[in-house]
């Protein structure tokens, strides 16, 4: 399994599936070898047809079972400085370098070669498998693929997110809520500030009272939190607006992201800002110009993972991996979404988040070991 594992990963490397790409030829390779093992798969694609979720099942038909999910997208590999061909994986030292290795394809890797070593007829319980589109920009994917699966009554019991964890339980995580904020204003000569409405001057002051809403977070943090930072945090990513020094800024737009600890953090935050734009900063803009105007896009609303009490994914993750603790992280992943839909939910898999994202990204073969030693441990429990 471990060799086969290794395999699929450098085929599964070399399908470059930024997430500006379509990711069809990889879910279409991953369904023929799924298929292949027995599996009953069905795909769902997003509007544009260039990108698809894939969602397959080994073993009887019927409700609950275990559910291994990972992502298919990567993030981008321009402007890094890469030592050898991102989507060629090679390997050094017990390390396997290509984009995508730890983030997430390793845990896809595992989890289809794990598919081929089971016999579906001796499953007592149904073994699903999810493999999304477009999880780093917002899990677009994985928020289609649960609505699909709520219309089919397909309910998992358990669900284990393959996201790299080193192979630690994780069983809380943050919300993630991305937006952009657009600033239309009048442009004018510079020499004139008060003729115009200046978009990149509003921008700057809901700067401010984001600042402000971040400040007054951190009084917000539940008691024991258990999160690093332990309260819903707010930040600041891209200011752009203007052409010119002399020209008053006609457009400007923010990029800013919060990571709510509770769902009722996101609702004082955006309800705050609807208030400030509504009754500050829109009359003073229409005082000079009625056409002005804010708008917020939404990027991406990732629901944070919950830790339950109670959570029959962690007892199974647990007695697989031997571990006997369970941690929370402020990065977010689709738990959250597949925790709506009222499945048990952890995160765990092989590969360290701190290789994530950056050039030379790699898994080592050691933590590859450990995930095919988990999914092994696993097969003997669904197994009669």
């Amino acid at each position: 399994m471990r060799d086969q594992t290794i395999d699929i990963l450098r085929d599964l490397i070399a399908y470059p599936t930024v997430s500006s790409e379509s990711n069809l030829q990889m879910i279409g390779h991953l369904a023929g070898q799924l298929e292949a093992a027995g599996a009953r798969c069905f795909l769902s694609g997003d509007d544009t047809g260039s990108k698809a979720n894939l969602f397959a099942t080994l073993g009887p038909d019927g409700p609950g079972g275990i559910l291994l999910s990972g992502h298919s997208d990567v993030v981008p590999v321009l402007d890094q400085d890469w030592s050898s061909d991102p989507f060629e994986m090679t390997e050094r030292d017990g390390r396997l370098y290509g984009r995508g290795t730890c983030d997430m394809k390793g845990f896809i890797a595992a989890a289809v070669a794990f598919a081929g070593q089971i016999d579906p007829a001796r499953l007592i319980r149904p073994l699903h498998f999810a493999f999304t589109y477009d999880e780093e920009v917002g899990c677009l994917g994985a928020r289609h693929l649960v609505g699909e699966l709520a219309q089919r009554n397909i309910l998992p019991d358990i669900a284990i997110i393959g996201e790299p964890t080193e192979m630690r339980i994780i069983e809380g995580h943050k919300g993630c809520c991305e937006y952009t904020t657009h600033f239309s204003g009048l442009e004018g000569h510079g020499s004139l500030p008060d003729a115009g409405v200046n978009a990149a001057e509003y921008a700057a002051r809901y700067v401010s009272r984001l600042m402000e809403l971040r400040e007054q977070l951190k009084p917000r943090a539940p008691q024991n939190s258990r999160f690093d930072p332990p309260w819903t945090t707010i930040n600041i990513g891209r200011i752009a607006g203007g052409v010119a020094h002399n020209v008053i800024a006609g457009k400007a737009e923010v990029d800013w992201e919060m990571r709510p600890v509770q769902k009722a953090d996101a609702e004082f935050v955006k309800q705050a800002l609807a208030a400030y734009v509504r009754h500050t900063l829109l009359p003073d803009m229409h005082a000079v110009c009625n056409h002005a105007e804010i708008t917020t896009e939404t990027i991406g609303e990732v629901t944070g993972l919950d830790p339950m009490h109670d959570n029959a994914a962690r007892d199974l993750v647990a007695e697989l991996t031997g571990s006997n603790s369970a941690d929370v992280v402020s990065f977010g992943t689709e738990a959250g979404l597949f925790q709506e839909l009222g499945m048990n939910v952890v995160v765990c898999g092989p590969g360290s988040i701190e290789q994530a994202h950056k050039p030379d990204e790699f898994i080592t073969v050691e933590q590859l070991n450990k995930c095919c030693d988990m999914l092994a441990r696993l097969g003997i429990k669904l197994t009669a």
